[in-house]
Parts: C-alpha cells; sequence; structure tokens
C-alpha cells in the first residue's frame, strides 16, 4: 500500500521560507518520478516542481522559479520541496504525488498516489 506523509508548512510572513517534506512508502521510491503540487483557494490543481527519477529533469512552475528548489534523498525516501521568499500568492494546500507526466511546460499528477497535503499559509 503507497502512502505519503507531508510536513513543514505552516503560517509565515512574506518574504520568509519553508522546507516541505514528503516521505514515501509502499513504492520503490527511487524508480518514481515525484513532484509538488498546490491547490490555492479557488482554483484548481497545479504543478508546482517535479524532479524525475533519474533527477535529471526538473519541472518549476514560472511564479516559484528562482525561489523554490526541489530535491530527493532515495535512501530516506523522502521528497523536498525548499521554499524561499515566500509571497501571499503561494498560500495554498501542498500535495506530493507520483508524476503523471511531466514535460517543459506541465506537470501532471497521478492522483492515485497522492498524499494528504500540507496547508501553506503565507500572510502579514
Amino acid at each position: 500500500q503507497v502512502q505519503m506523509s507531508e510536513s513543514g508548512g505552516g503560517l509565515v510572513q512574506p518574504g520568509e521560507s519553508l522546507r516541505l517534506s514528503c516521505t514515501v512508502s509502499g513504492v520503490r521510491f527511487d524508480t518514481y518520478s515525484m513532484g509538488w503540487f498546490r491547490q490555492r483557494p479557488g482554483k484548481d490543481l497545479e504543478g508546482v516542481s517535479c524532479l524525475d527519477w533519474t533527477e535529471s529533469r526538473t519541472f518549476y512552475l514560472d511564479s516559484v522559479k528562482g525561489r523554490f528548489t526541489i530535491s530527493r534523498d532515495n535512501a530516506k525516501n523522502t521528497l523536498y520541496l525548499q521554499m524561499n521568499s515566500l509571497q501571499s500568492e503561494d498560500t495554498g494546500m501542498y500535495f506530493c504525488a507520483v508524476v503523471a507526466a511531466m514535460a517543459g511546460s506541465f506537470c501532471r499528477a497521478n492522483s492515485n498516489y497522492r498524499g494528504q497535503g500540507t496547508q501553506v499559509t503565507v500572510s502579514s
């Protein structure tokens, strides 16, 4: 049974940082492309950042480029998202998920393999 558990969300002020973690069990983590996705209030789920299983390809949403960094530790079955210079527009529920499809301009989640999410709120 696949389980994913996100942590690291919280309430921060604009300009501050957070580091999200996602621990995965039940699958061969090092053979899956993984990503972070978010659902902002009133918006559809969107791909924020994805990293393929070879760690040779990444995707970043334009609005987070230069501020967010995705990484993974296969020995710990854990995916990370370092988020710096957070803005109010980054507020939302963040999920980790197995990647269903990934290209230069998008990243799509496999909804069957997704965590419960961690809330990120950026507010002064």
